[in-house]
C-alpha cells in the first residue's frame, strides 16, 4: 500500500528487508480500470485488444499521470553510477511486468508492442528500483545494465550527439 506524499520507490518482490513507509508494495491482481475521458484509440497507444489486462496495483496506478496515449516516460539510469542510459515509455501493463519480473519491460511506440530490454540483443536490464517523480508523470528506473543500452550499439542513447 502507498502512504505519504506522491512518489517513492516501488519495491521488487525479490528485495529483502522491511518495507519503508514511503515505498510501494505490490498488491494482488487489480480490477480492470474503468475508461477515463480521453481514452480511446490513439496513434501510439497500446492496443487493448492485443494485450493482457493489467494487474498493476490500483494504489500505484492512481499515482500515474499518463500522456494522451496512456504512457509515462521512463528515464533509465545505471544504479551504481547514476549514468542516464535511455528514455523509454511504459503503460500500466509494462510497469506491472517490470515490477513483478525485475526485467525492464517497455511499450514500443513504433512497433506497438511490449518489449523486454535485451530479449533479442542480450543487452539486458535487471531492475534495481523504480521511483515516481513528484508530479507522477515520469518514472526513474534504476537498472544494472549488461551490454549497450542503446539500440545503435552505443553504451547510452545519449552518446551520439552532445549539444553543449
Amino acid at each position: 500500500m502507498t502512504t505519504g506524499p506522491r512518489g517513492g520507490s516501488a519495491r521488487l518482490p525479490s528485495e529483502e528487508g522491511p518495507a519503508h513507509a514511503d515505498c510501494f508494495t505490490l498488491a494482488g491482481p487489480a480490477p480492470r480500470r474503468e475508461p477515463r475521458p480521453g481514452d480511446g484509440a490513439r496513434e501510439n497507444a497500446p492496443n487493448l485488444e492485443n494485450m493482457s489486462v493489467t494487474s498493476l496495483s490500483p494504489d500505484i496506478a492512481a499515482l500515474l499521470q499518463r500522456n494522451a496515449d496512456g504512457l509515462v516516460p521512463a528515464i533509465v539510469q545505471q544504479h551504481d553510477t547514476g549514468e542516464v542510459l535511455m528514455l523509454a515509455w511504459m503503460d500500466d501493463e509494462a510497469l506491472h511486468r517490470t515490477l513483478t519480473t525485475g526485467a525492464a519491460t517497455y511499450w514500443s511506440r513504433s512497433r506497438r508492442e511490449y518489449w523486454v530490454k535485451g530479449a533479442t540483443s542480450g543487452n539486458t536490464q535487471r531492475v534495481v528500483s523504480v521511483a515516481l517523480d513528484c508530479d507522477g508523470d515520469a518514472l526513474l528506473v534504476r537498472v544494472d545494465q549488461t551490454g549497450a543500452a542503446c539500440h545503435t550499439g552505443d553504451h547510452t542513447c545519449f552518446d551520439a550527439g552532445r549539444l553543449m
